[in-house]
């Protein structure tokens, strides 16, 4: 098989291909080293490259499968981790020059639980410096393209990932959401990404075991391959104390369902968000796939004014914590959004943090009440689409003045500090060919129903399959 159409089957089908002895781990490795190879030094994707551990890997997995022993669900799969993602022996930098010569003696526990399923590493994917910033650049290692337009951004802070994915350089890549990683990059680069409830995938090691903000989780490049990697990264571990104890095989059931008859709520704007055209335009051309698969959609949207502040608070109170320290000895080597958000920590105050916690508390069950009457919120994942590489973040849309560097992303952050699942899934592209996701936002703690939904409206679109050119 030729390397770019084995480098584009899904994970499901190479799974099965390896199992049925089809195709061999080496061979699949060969082939996605070899597309890295040739397609990374455009996109800037892949930071850290680790070959002779990847295919040290592959050789074990063949000889296992030769063995006939009993072999994970991922087994054989060439895997990348995010720079944010602490993995033994091989660098991690966080994207900072304070780190960019840290190697950890440990893995993350979601690195952890794709290693026991089999899955072997090949390197890291590049993140904005401490993750900060829907925007992928960093000083270590600069910036990374979209592959559907080498001049724009890939989003971020999973961009590196997003991008591996959308070139064929790995079938998987995991990621981390606080106010929308999982799912602006994959919105800005044809790819699925899954921000679910907190708890649902465990966060260990974690500064603050109870933050519900920040998630992990998957990326891939359909809706199936992001269900069977989930079914590896959820499930309790007592580390983690508001992990969830439902198992992950959960979701390794089929996801075809009935739509007929459900209500889903058409919300363009989250109540009057300034949204680029291009991006309404590629949404509502694709209204009626949702009316085609039975559902009864309607328009509205729950009240997220109180959304903006709270968000904006807890970040700077989690940027405090964790950056705080370094903000004294090491402010020199930290770019000016990371002091920005930091020293907004400084500040907040108890009754401050009193306030927004009832707000945050009253807003969840404006959403859940509404969502008792819709199951699912059909909304755009970003507020505009890809944008200049060189521009660090967007400053107006429709013109609205954008006050801070997220404040372009609330599209995404409004669903974090509810906590809801939210899914981002390819749904067209603008008259430029820029891709554009929509966001499908379920019940608390329903990823199933999400990924139901979002399954049957990749099927009936079918919009992943159109490849950036760079891979032609």
């Amino acid at each position: 098989m030729p390397t770019a159409d084995l480098c584009f089957l899904t994970a499901t089908e190479l799974v099965h291909q390896m199992r049925t002895k089809a195709l061999s781990a080496c061979e699949v490795m060969e082939a996605h080293l070899a597309q890295i190879d040739r397609i990374n030094p455009q996109v800037n994707a892949i930071v850290t490259l680790v070959p002779e551990h990847a295919m040290d890997g592959a050789r074990a997995a063949d000889a296992a499968l030769a063995r006939g022993i009993a072999v994970g669900p991922l087994h054989g799969l060439p895997v990348a981790h995010k720079d944010l993602f602490l993995t033994k022996g091989i660098r991690t930098t966080y994207g900072s020059r304070i780190y960019q010569d840290f190697v950890p003696d440990q893995d993350m526990l979601i690195v952890e639980r794709m290693h026991a399923a089999g899955a072997i590493t090949v390197g890291k994917t590049n993140t904005p410096e401490f993750g900060a910033g829907s925007q992928t650049f960093n000083e270590v290692f600069g910036a990374t393209l979209n592959p559907y337009d080498l001049s724009k951004t890939c989003g971020g802070s999973s961009g590196g990932a997003a991008v591996a994915l959308a070139c064929g350089m790995v079938p998987l890549a995991d990621g981390s959401d606080h106010g929308g990683s999982l799912r602006n990059p994959a919105n800005f680069c044809n790819i699925v990404g899954f921000r679910t409830a907190p708890g649902r995938v465990p966060v260990y090691p974690a500064r603050d075991a109870w933050f519900p903000f920040s998630v992990e989780g998957p990326m891939a490049r359909t809706v199936q391959d992001v269900a069977l990697f989930l079914s590896v990264l959820a499930g309790p571990d007592r580390r983690v104390p508001m992990s969830i104890a439902e198992p992950g095989s959960t979701f390794r059931q089929p996801l075809e369902r009935d739509f007929r008859g459900v209500r889903l709520a058409w919300n363009r704007d989250f109540g009057g968000l300034p949204v680029d055209p291009r991006v309404t335009a590629v949404l509502e051309a694709q209204r009626h796939v949702f009316a085609g698969l039975g559902g009864v959609i309607e328009d509205g949207s729950p009240d997220f004014s109180t959304a903006d502040e709270i968000f904006k608070v807890w970040r700077a109170w989690y940027f405090e914590l964790r950056y705080g320290e370094l903000l004294t000895t090491q402010r020199h080597l930290m770019k000016d959004t990371v002091v920005w958000n930091t020293e907004a920590g400084l500040d907040i105050t108890g009754p401050q943090l009193a306030r927004i916690t009832t707000q945050r508390t009253a807003l969840y069950h404006r959403v859940r009440e509404f969502l008792e009457t819709y199951e699912f919120m059909i909304c755009p994942v970003n507020q505009v689409p890809p944008f200049d590489v060189t521009q660090r973040y967007i400053t107006d849309i429709n013109g609205v003045a954008m006050e801070t560097y997220v404040d372009w992303m609330r599209s995404c952050y409004y669903i974090t500090v509810t906590g809801h699942p939210a899914i981002s899934v390819p749904c067209g592209f603008t008259p430029e060919g820029l891709p554009v996701g929509v966001q499908i936002v379920g019940r608390h703690q329903d990823e199933l129903g999400v990924l139901q939904l979002a399954y049957a409206f990749e099927q009936a679109t079918q919009c992943w399959r159109q490849r950036p050119a760079l891979v032609a």
